[in-house]
């Protein structure tokens, strides 16, 4: 089947994925904007997600500004591969999708609230693409790090899908699923945009809004 004459690309399997390293891929300290150290103790009663919305540099500019989030970091998720680079994680022989790691209080960005930012600034019915970025790495996906963050994304995701089908979406394609390896991406990946001001990252939204974390 193919998707605007493009061959949809297909997840690789534990025997067909890249090997990988068991080399840790070195990557930025500390965070470019706020200056916290990108891993290690977070405070107490903070959160981790990891949210995948296509191309990385764009949704960790927009995920950083939210008041209420720590830190954040962007890397590889989902996949199969242990410490992918980028170069291996394009050819989509790795299984892994390009995600933001957002540490945040949900005492100031409750996790529904942070989820609206989600489904609204991006296109989460596209399957294995995003806009023009195509390929199983742009793919949608929340990887969640509690049973009550996947309680509330799947209950999300349920009300927002109704919200795109009235207005003629076809159904959400993001996946869903407890947050296993995270990768770090390379140096010059985190807060890309900061760095390169004037860099490209194709991320936009539906323009349907999420009633997610609206309160009156």
């Amino acid at each position: 089947m193919n998707l605007f004459g493009q061959q949809i690309p297909a997840m690789p399997t534990v025997e067909s994925a890249l090997p990988g390293r068991a080399t840790k891929m070195a990557t930025a300290q500390p965070h470019f904007i706020n200056g916290r150290p990108l891993s290690g103790n977070i405070p107490n009663g903070f959160e981790t997600v990891y949210l995948g919305m296509g191309c990385f540099w764009g949704a960790e500019r927009l995920l950083w500004q939210l008041t209420g989030v720590w830190v954040t970091s962007v890397g590889y998720a989902g996949g199969i591969t242990p410490n992918p680079t980028y170069e291996e994680t394009c050819t989509g022989q790795t299984g892994h999708t390009e995600v933001v790691a957002v540490t945040f209080d949900p005492n100031v960005l409750p996790f529904d609230t942070l989820l609206k930012t989600f489904w609204e600034n991006h296109d989460p019915t596209q399957g294995m693409r995003q806009g023009n970025d195509r390929g199983s790495q742009y793919r949608s996906a929340i990887y969640t790090t509690s049973d009550e963050q996947a309680d509330i994304a799947a209950s999300s995701r349920e009300t927002y899908n109704k919200q795109l089908f009235d207005k003629g979406y076809p159904a959400i394609t993001t996946e869903l699923a407890s947050a296993g390896d995270y990768f770090y991406a390379e140096e010059y990946h985190q807060q890309y945009l900061a760095k390169n001001p004037s860099g490209y990252c194709n991320i936009g939204g539906t323009g349907v809004s999420c009633p997610t974390g609206i309160s009156d």
